[in-house]
């Protein structure tokens, strides 16, 4: 008799997970193809590669760059005018944790640059302070300036797969309530709290709770924790499904005690080869 298989556990669907990651990216870049001089580093086969003083990514995908004045970049789409640059925002999504692979997904944002006027710049730089205060901002107008993304494709690219999306299926999409403070959870978890990761080992599959295994808090969302451990020769992801869907981030205390407090049982662990997937 065939053995089934348990359930995968629950995860936010794909437009879900691209907007939390576009919305906590710490790392950006802007590729696209080089003319004369553009490329920063000088390698690659004509390929631009730009890194931002500082981004934003709404739901919509449509991201506020910011550049020096001078930047080729910046030059260049002003040269375009309004035919608008072709582009590709990469975003990678970073552990709030020391782990030996901390890209925990990729995001890129296909579309056309333009340059924001000065006015509706600062307008923009104000919006972005008031969400996210950063005193590089102040410099909008002052030798740097801010280019506005046009998004026509998005691809998400992270544990649970590949994925192309509309940016209007982005937008639509529900933000994850633990989207914003999970980070710094993670990042508290794993500082202050070794006690209940090490409480959270019979939750994993058998065969990786051995001695000398590293376990690392790598995500978190509505649905589960999901944990890294490393071994000498690999690495594994295994998602920890919560007893139900969180709706707030004080609910996220409570879902870790329930986890252990049913270590006896593990239904719906899934464990992930790093290496396997490429990661």
């Amino acid at each position: 008799m065939a053995r089934s298989r348990p359930p995968a556990p629950p995860v936010p669907p794909p437009a879900e997970r691209a907007r939390t990651l576009a919305g906590r990216a710490r790392h950006a870049a802007v590729i696209g193809e080089a003319v004369g001089e553009l490329g920063e580093s000088g390698e690659g086969d004509g390929e631009l590669r730009a890194t931002p003083t500082l981004h934003h990514v709404p739901s919509t995908g449509a991201a506020t760059l910011q550049f020096p004045e001078d930047h080729p970049l910046v030059l260049r789409v002003r040269e375009r005018g309004e035919a608008l640059l072709p582009v590709m925002l990469e975003l990678a999504d970073v552990a709030p944790v020391t782990v030996r692979r901390p890209v925990r997904g990729l995001l890129w944002v296909s579309g056309r640059l333009r340059v924001l006027p000065l006015r509706v710049a600062r307008r923009a730089a104000l919006r972005i302070a008031a969400e996210l205060p950063d005193e590089r901002l102040l410099d909008v107008g002052h030798g740097e300036t801010l280019l506005r993304l046009e998004p026509a494709m998005v691809v998400l690219s992270d544990a649970e797969g590949t994925e192309a999306l509309a940016p209007t299926a982005m937008a639509a999409a529900p933000p994850d309530p633990v989207a914003a403070t999970g980070d710094p959870w993670l990042a508290h978890l794993a500082a202050a709290h070794a006690g209940t990761l090490s409480a959270l080992v019979p939750r994993l599959p058998v065969h990786l709770r051995r001695p000398g295994h590293r376990l690392a808090p790598l995500g978190v969302d509505r649905f589960g924790l999901r944990l890294r451990v490393e071994s000498e020769g690999d690495d594994h992801d295994v998602r920890l499904p919560f007893a139900a869907p969180l709706s707030c981030p004080g609910q996220l205390g409570e879902a870790v005690r329930a986890l252990i407090g049913g270590a006896d049982e593990a239904p719906g662990l899934r464990a992930t080869s790093r290496r396997a997937a490429g990661a």
